[in-house]
């Protein structure tokens, strides 16, 4: 992914913070006429191993996934395979109006991060099991109301032979989160603004990444927001 430098991640944490945040992650690997994308949740290996907070740089480390064997896509994933997993965050239309300035364009703010490596499919249904019980106890946690999956857990043995797991040898990841950088602080308050009083999809997220940057005060203010 090109990553200009004034939309890097202003800090490595945004990375862990956008795959936990956002977890349905777009698979693509190559086919052997045409790609292969699938979408799925993915784990982060801390997440998966239960040890903790995950390293602030992901390469060398691993994410797993997993998804149903009758997709043509588990058939393609054979042998090792170069992959990409593909985490969408906040995003969000710019209107040149916001900027209340001509000449203007529009633009798209947004949030993303690519992470690369080689995937192999795990073969060992005790291990498939465990990626599928420690997908469910992550996001029940952060994202769920916190069910009990003991009670089906022999539900979970029936569909095994349907589900394919991997694992995912990280070897390069890239973040973008394209927040108006590039703008004056004025127009980055008034983009900011707009997204937080527009009530449509993750605007008020993205706005709320934008505060974390440091955007400046309203006009008129003397203060932080």
């Amino acid at each position: 992914m090109f990553v200009p430098e004034a939309f890097a991640p202003p800090e490595p944490g945004w990375i862990t913070e956008l795959i936990r945040g956002f977890p349905l992650a777009t698979l693509v690997t190559h086919g052997p006429r045409r790609p292969y994308v699938t979408h799925l949740p993915a784990l982060l290996e801390a997440d998966v191993e239960g040890t903790g907070e995950a390293p602030a740089d992901l390469v060398g480390t691993r994410m797993y996934g997993h998804l149903n064997r009758a997709n043509p896509h588990w058939e393609g994933l054979a042998g090792p395979s170069e992959a990409v997993l593909v985490f969408q965050g906040p995003h969000g239309y710019v209107s040149p109006t916001v900027y209340r300035a001509e000449p203007a364009a529009p633009t798209w703010n947004f949030t993303a991060v690519h992470v690369q490596g080689t995937l192999r499919r795990i073969e060992s249904p005790e291990r498939t099991l465990e990626i599928v019980r420690a997908t469910v106890a992550t996001y029940e946690r952060e994202q769920g109301t916190g069910w009990d999956m003991r009670s089906s857990l022999g539900y979970f043995d029936r569909l095994l032979p349907g589900v394919g797991a991997f694992e995912i040898d990280i070897a390069s990841v890239d973040g973008m989160f394209k927040l108006s950088q590039d703008q004056s602080p004025e127009r980055r308050t008034r983009v900011s603004d707009a997204f937080a009083r527009s009530g449509r999809g993750l605007h008020g997220e993205l706005a709320a990444l934008m505060g974390r940057l440091g955007t400046p005060p309203r006009e008129g203010t003397d203060g932080p927001r």
